[in-house]
């Protein structure tokens, strides 16, 4: 019985050499999105938590004068003996340091004084030129020598950094700023997108496919395009600056106005979705019942399409309270988190106070994500397996009210880009309009000239293959492959984190992650490798949720059958896997393509002068006052994303007519 009972034990599986790869390759793949993701975060938020401050009273001085050497001070006494103007700031960035001589006001390099210096605590260190002393011995030198001694900050970790940042009230102000921008933004956004959406679902008025295919615009362009646009509408010789009433589009309005723009396409897409799914029998009991029809507005169609409506707020509030460029173009003194980062890393090169910034403006993104999340686990099915698709009666009151909402902001949104592309092609605004192409000679210009736009196109089609690639097979593991549930669990956290990090978080991250000599990966820096690098993590989570909803579509039998035919891995994903899902890896790497075409926060800090892109030199141009030129390269990358989306057009409807005869069956 005894043998029995140890016989009735479950024996574990044995995995045979397939099983094997697929956990290598999604070990492989985990592995990355470690490296690209999760330790550079790690670090950063190791840096914010980084005190470096200079210890006066860790070293000893004395002076000969000719007279014999002095009583040894502590270089505190001496800061303190200066006048208070004259004292170094003891509080200082990694970098810092200062010339001990500073401290001596009557100090001459050429007299004969001579000098001592020694550590006088554990772990004080000094330089003299770049020689490290550490040890705590006296050491001589003479006038001219002792102008090469410099002492550096001590380290040490604590919330100093965080106390600084919340009791300096400009900084603080940006977390206001930059709220109540997201808040102002993404409730009008989100009403203008559901109105946008309903009118093009829920009535029967005319040119529809046009009017879809121009909310999907501002997708295609850099988010500070629409900035520099506004500036020549409303700026200080815009044509249209009366309207404002006196009110400055540098700063709240401008922003606003903005960031509406390059962030509707992405509420449109959400609430077009969730109103394409309504049951029309709902409807129909509503009209039975004699609701009217602001009644059946408020109980059937609004909450039919609550978590479609809650979907798009989160991502607009995210999208806006993260972005850089456009309030950095046209924000003026408006002081908000993204740019807040900027100035403390590239403007006071304050490395740990950029990440303090980075950090809070973590925070806020990272609750959206969890929210939008939550909400979307509670999201039940809206659409049976019996509904009717709801379609719309003609109403001339309604169709042509709809048609007037829909053509105003085609008109918007088209007028934005027209302005910058009129811009681009005269001579010098408003002064002379007459055509040219001279805004075009970017060579001429700062930001890189054409060789940024040629790197900006590389980086993209390295991007847009190798990402895909990796999220495709990363997805397929996670999706299709039986057992290791705790790996998969894991790695599909790991492909959802990037959806929460801002670019410009990231950005930052990777700099204080890559740019360590003590890191083996630090030959990355620098190079077209980090910035594709940064671009496919950035953007990695949308992408991998389009390869699992595809996969999902797939059912499992097929891992079933090549199974039990004996059939390896590698052939049941070349042979079917890949050309059934064809279409999504298409999407997947034209959705890549364009968003590294268009990003400025996530590479930002990371460019080199060999690797400058496009949409950095679109901020780089307009900061250097080449507002005509920035406009002519922001519509260069606008045109071809157009390009990209039509060859992306073409190949999917040549692949899908040689892969997907099966879906015509």
């Amino acid at each position: 019985m005894a043998s029995l009972g140890l016989g009735s034990r479950a024996a574990k599986p044995k995995l045979d050499r397939d099983a094997w790869a697929v956990r290598a390759f999604m070990l492989v793949i985990a592995l990355y999105l470690v490296v690209a993701l999760a330790l550079p975060l790690t670090v950063m938020l190791s840096k914010s938590l980084s005190t470096y401050r200079f210890d006066l009273t860790a070293f000893e001085l004395q002076i000969d004068k000719g007279e014999g050497w002095s009583v040894p001070v502590t270089l505190a006494s001496l800061a303190d003996a200066l006048p208070a103007d004259k004292r170094p700031e003891l509080a200082t960035n990694h970098d810092g340091r200062f010339g001990v001589v500073d401290l001596l006001p009557d100090f001459s390099f050429r007299a004969k004084t001579r000098y001592r210096l020694r550590n006088a605590a554990d772990g004080a260190v000094y330089l003299y030129g770049s020689e490290r002393i550490a040890d705590r011995e006296w050491h001589e030198y003479s006038s001219n020598e002792f102008r090469r001694v410099v002492v550096r900050p001590a380290a040490s970790r604590g919330l100093d950094n965080y106390r600084t940042y919340f009791s300096t009230p400009s900084l603080v102000q940006s977390i206001e700023n930059s709220a109540w921008i997201a808040s102002v933004s993404t409730v009008l956004t989100v009403t203008l997108a559901f109105a946008f959406a309903y009118a093009l679902a829920r009535t029967c008025m005319p040119l529809k496919g046009l009017f879809r295919l121009v909310a999907l615009i501002p997708i295609l362009v850099p988010s500070l395009l629409p900035g520099i646009a506004l500036v020549y509408l409303f700026g200080n010789q815009g044509f249209l600056k009366e309207l404002l009433l006196g009110e400055s589009i540098y700063g709240p309005i401008g922003i606003v106005i903005g960031s509406v723009f390059f962030t509707f396409p992405h509420a449109f897409i959400i609430i077009a979705t969730a109103l394409a799914i309504s049951d029309s029998r709902l409807h129909e009991a509503a009209v039975s019942l004699k609701a009217g029809a602001w009644r059946r507005f408020w109980t059937v169609t609004v909450p039919g399409a609550r978590y479609g409506l809650i979907s798009a707020a989160f991502v607009v509030f995210t999208l806006v309270i993260t972005d850089f460029g456009l309030p950095k173009v046209i924000g003026g003194q408006y002081d908000v988190l993204a740019v807040d980062i900027y100035k403390q890393v590239i403007g006071q090169q304050n490395f740990e106070m950029g990440a303090v910034v980075s950090v809070v403006l973590l925070v806020p993104a990272v609750i959206a994500f969890a929210v939008d999340r939550a909400i979307q686990r509670r999201q039940v099915a809206a659409l049976s397996a019996r509904a009717v698709p709801l379609e719309p009666k003609p109403d001339p009151a309604a169709d042509w009210s709809g048609f007037a909402l829909c053509l105003v902001v085609a008109v918007f949104i088209v007028g934005i880009l027209a302005v910058c592309q009129f811009a681009a092609l005269v001579k010098l605004w408003p002064y002379d309009l007459s055509p040219s192409l001279r805004n075009y000679e970017f060579d001429r210009m700062d930001g890189g000239g054409w060789e940024a736009y040629g790197n900006s196109i590389r980086m993209a089609l390295y991007a847009a293959a190798i990402g895909t690639a990796v999220v495709f097979v990363g997805a397929y593991l996670v999706e299709k492959t039986q057992g290791f549930r705790t790996g998969r669990t894991l790695f599909q956290f790991l492909a959802m984190m990037p959806m929460a990090i801002p670019g410009m978080v990231l950005g930052l991250a990777y700099i204080f992650f890559f740019n360590d000599p003590a890191n083996p990966l630090n030959f990355l820096y620098g190079t077209m490798a980090i910035l594709v690098l940064s671009t496919v993590t950035h953007f990695y989570t949308v992408s991998h949720l389009t390869a699992v909803t595809a996969l999902k579509q797939m059912d499992h039998e097929f891992e079933s059958v090549s199974a039990s035919l004996k059939q390896p891995v590698w052939r049941l994903f070349a042979r079917v896997t890949v050309p059934v899902c064809l279409p999504a890896i298409l999407d997947i790497s034209i959705y890549l393509f364009v968003n590294a075409m268009t990003t400025v926060s996530a590479v930002v800090f990371l460019y080199a002068p060999t690797t400058k892109l496009a949409s950095v030199a679109v901020l780089n141009m307009d900061d250097a006052g080449d507002i005509a030129p920035a406009a002519a390269m922001g519509m260069m990358i606008f045109y071809t994303n157009v390009a990209a989306r039509l060859v992306h057009l073409a190949l999917t409807r040549g692949l899908l007519a040689r892969t997907q005869a099966w879906r015509r069956r």
